[in-house]
């Protein structure tokens, strides 16, 4: 009975979160708590407990991602929630989900393909990567113009988001994006870094964002209105782009944000898409910005945490340009920009969590011998 109401749709994402949650929690409490035994009782183990340890939790969350991702495919194409959100069946799948899965794999197929060239035709990456990156963008720009369709047929004649009282505001919803987008390349173009990716690098890429999807589903708490806080989902891109430089960063969250927007597709506007998804998300690679400052190079925890606070307050300015923009409606007749500010100043909840977790990280010796280190030979 209850692994039929498990496996069921639109509830079986739904019916899996809790579950996934606590199990979660309660892994990382075993493993914290093991690990802390063994440093004081058998610290000559404890170097070898960590290699494992972060072994194990990589292998379950790829587990875990696979699952929700399955799941949410399930959940946002079924009938129940279809119906639930007054949505058009067809529109919803034919403009948004297909475009959305298939920029995903776009995305993936490249990464591989990249990965595979430069493992056994190194001499013919820059081909391959010319190839890939114009395959991405062509899928990206097919997206954007489907969801514009989609907007169309579906949105702009909505009497929620565009009335007398209230509106989408297109030329502004743009206009946001296109800054938003620039303010993110110039701050990229900093790390010096060219934005290259070996088959290592692109295989602690891949782990990362299966990591931070998976723990995007572990919410401590849901906002009524869209997005979370979660249980420092943040915190293995971040760790990324403080470990393989901001370029890299910045390109591997816009990939995490696609996939973010097939988890929770509440698109009314392709700028907005862009605002709250891979644009909102590739901020989270500006958390690697201060590393090559050799004035703090001795000061790893302040790099990181400065660097992660500069990355979610870009995050929290694309989620408020489009709550503003976009979003007009929900803020019911108050000050529509004190609204979005309120709103989405959960953000920095987030970005509290993630910068402890990633201080308390890069304060193991052990952790930076096992993971750290390897991963800077390859820079």
């Amino acid at each position: 009975m209850y692994l039929s109401t498990l496996l069921s749709a639109p509830t079986a994402v739904d019916t899996f979160e809790p579950i996934a949650k606590w199990l979660t929690i309660g892994l990382v409490a075993a493993a914290l708590l093991t690990g802390i035994v063994l440093f004081f009782v058998k610290k000559e183990t404890f170097p070898r407990y960590v290699k494992y340890a972060v072994f194990g939790l990589v292998v379950y969350l790829l587990a875990i991602a696979v699952a929700f991702f399955v799941l949410d495919i399930v959940k946002h194409s079924s009938n129940e929630y279809i119906e639930e959100n007054g949505l058009n069946k067809q529109s919803l799948i034919s403009f948004m989900l297909v475009p959305l899965l298939c920029l995903s794999c776009a995305i993936l197929v490249s990464l591989v393909a990249f990965a595979l060239t430069n493992k056994y035709k190194p001499d013919k990456c820059k081909l391959v990567g010319f190839i890939c990156g114009g395959v991405c963008l062509v899928f990206l720009a097919a997206t954007i113009a489907l969801l514009a369709v989609y907007y169309n047929k579906e949105i702009a004649n909505n009497e929620y988001y565009n009335s007398d009282a209230y509106s989408v505001k297109q030329l502004a919803l743009y206009l946001g994006a296109i800054l938003a987008i620039a303010v993110i390349f110039a701050l990229a173009i900093l790390d010096k870094e060219k934005l290259t990716f070996d088959a290592h690098t692109l295989a602690y890429a891949g782990i990362c964002v299966s990591m931070s999807f998976a723990l995007s589903y572990i919410k401590l708490w849901d906002m009524p209105q869209g997005g979370s806080v979660t249980l420092v989902s943040f915190l293995p891109i971040m760790l990324f782009s403080y470990l393989f430089g901001t370029k890299r960063g910045v390109f591997v969250g816009f990939a995490y944000g696609v996939l973010q927007a097939v988890q929770d597709p509440w698109i009314i506007h392709p700028a907005q898409f862009l605002l709250d998804y891979p644009v909102a998300f590739a901020c989270a690679g500006l958390a690697g910005l201060l590393r090559p400052v050799k004035k703090l190079e001795n000061l790893s925890q302040a790099q990181f945490g400065i660097g992660a606070l500069i990355a979610g307050t870009m995050r929290f300015a694309c989620h408020v340009l489009s709550g503003v923009f976009a979003f007009e409606s929900y803020a019911s007749g108050q000050n529509v920009w004190l609204y979005s500010l309120a709103y989405n100043s959960y953000v920095f909840i987030d970005v509290a969590l993630v910068i402890v977790a990633g201080v308390f990280v890069l304060s193991s010796k052990s952790f930076i011998k096992a993971v750290i280190r390897p991963t800077n030979t390859n820079q």
